[in-house]
């Protein structure tokens, strides 16, 4: 069953759980692979019992302070919002996380679990390299080893994040089956946990998969939320009147969004890949275009192709390079508390150049699809009215990328 607001021992909040089935409503679910069951309930109540530990509260608390740098701040952009014309736009800042991106919340996290576990080793799959770059660095701070795969052509175009990786010590697998991007490589890494059960964790880079993954992504995300909450009425004195973040699977935006889902004058939008046109199929517009389904053994919406399998999809930004969603965007979706909208390849390089040229921040090509969806907004509404976009990454992986397609 879906269960409203709880507070849990961090001080944070859940608006949405799932049932002991792992299921937001009908979304979700537990893996039904004997061996890689046993394995999630065992990480299942691993994480049950950390997060009521008092020391790892504690050493989790210590952390985000002096090795992440939390809070991240609040910015009021106020030279891009002047430019768009009508709205404020305001920015939630985990791009200044040590790593450059928000995907540190869950990994530090997803490694402390595995030394509670005993595991050795951690595994995982990465699209742009934020997420196999952040684990990468906690398995250096925990002394764990660090397995990343990731598909060819995402090697190739965020190659600054694969040496990050091999600097920080990690092994990188290159995924060339299929279409060589994120769903391979998650198919990838999927297969070499299953050979290593008994020594390693999957340390998943999103809020999706089987249960108990969404949780416990969606859990460690969730300060995102409750800082900007607070920050934001601490600021303008008010609450946002749109929240807006980009979605691939969707852990940067569930966890803004769950700092907000009690307030129903708050808009809550998701931003995907509209790539080179919704009317065209390279795209990875899943929530606009997709269809109920199941992905690596969970139920969501998914792009399907003619044969009923996931589609190979496009986008851009390698981190919103993926066919399904997690099962609590789609359950928010069907409940109608958050909404999602698109923006093309066109839109998110626009919109990454006006923030760089007007703020002088750079910001990953994931999270320009959000300031791409803000700065089209905006212009529509009242200057009393604001918008707070989680600006979940920067951009220093996608430069190189960058100067191959805009003319400077």
């Amino acid at each position: 069953m879906t269960t409203d607001k709880m507070t849990d021992s961090y001080g944070l909040h859940h608006s949405i759980l799932p049932s002991n089935d792992g299921l937001y409503g009908e979304f979700g679910g537990k893996i039904e692979h004997p061996e890689l069951a046993k394995a999630m309930d065992d990480i299942e109540q691993g994480f049950r019992e950390i997060i009521k530990d008092e020391d790892f509260i504690e050493e989790m608390s210590r952390l985000r302070q002096t090795y992440v740098g939390r809070p991240s701040p609040i910015f009021h952009a106020r030279r891009l919002s002047a430019h768009c014309g009508g709205a404020q736009i305001y920015f939630k800042r985990e791009d200044l996380n040590h790593t450059g991106a928000h995907k540190i919340n869950h990994c530090l996290g997803e490694v402390l679990l595995a030394k509670k576990l005993g595991k050795t080793k951690v595994i995982a799959e990465t699209g742009a390299g934020q997420h196999g770059v952040a684990l990468a660095t906690a398995a250096a701070l925990m002394g764990l080893e660090c397995e990343i795969h990731m598909g060819v052509v995402d090697i190739e175009k965020e190659h600054p994040n694969v040496s990050r990786m091999k600097i920080l010590g990690a092994k990188i697998v290159p995924v060339s089956r299929g279409a060589g991007t994120l769903k391979e490589a998650v198919d990838s890494a999927f297969e070499t946990y299953l050979d290593e059960l008994d020594s390693s964790l999957f340390a998943i880079g999103s809020a999706l998969g089987p249960a108990p993954y969404p949780e416990i992504v969606s859990y460690f995300q969730s300060v995102v939320g409750r800082e900007a909450r607070t920050q934001f009425l601490e600021t303008t004195g008010n609450l946002p009147n749109k929240v807006v973040a980009c979605v691939g699977g969707g852990s940067n935006a569930i966890g803004i969004f769950s700092g907000f889902l009690g307030d129903k004058e708050v808009e809550k939008v998701g931003v995907e890949p509209a790539g080179e046109g919704l009317e065209t199929s390279n795209h990875a517009a899943t929530m606009t275009l997709g269809v109920k389904g199941a992905l690596h053994g969970f139920k969501c919406y998914v792009l399907l192709d003619e044969d009923g399998e996931p589609a190979p999809v496009h986008s851009i930004a390698s981190g919103l390079d993926y066919p399904g969603v997690g099962p609590q965007h789609s359950l928010l979706r069907d409940m109608g508390l958050a909404t999602y909208e698109s923006a093309t390849d066109a839109e998110c390089l626009d919109a990454f150049m006006a923030l760089s040229r007007l703020e002088g921040i750079i910001p990953a090509l994931e999270t320009a699809h959000a300031i791409a969806y803000a700065m089209r907004v905006a212009k529509d509404m009242s200057p009393d009215e604001t918008i707070l976009v989680n600006l979940s990454g920067r951009g220093d992986k996608d430069i190189d990328f960058i100067l191959d397609k805009v003319k400077l």
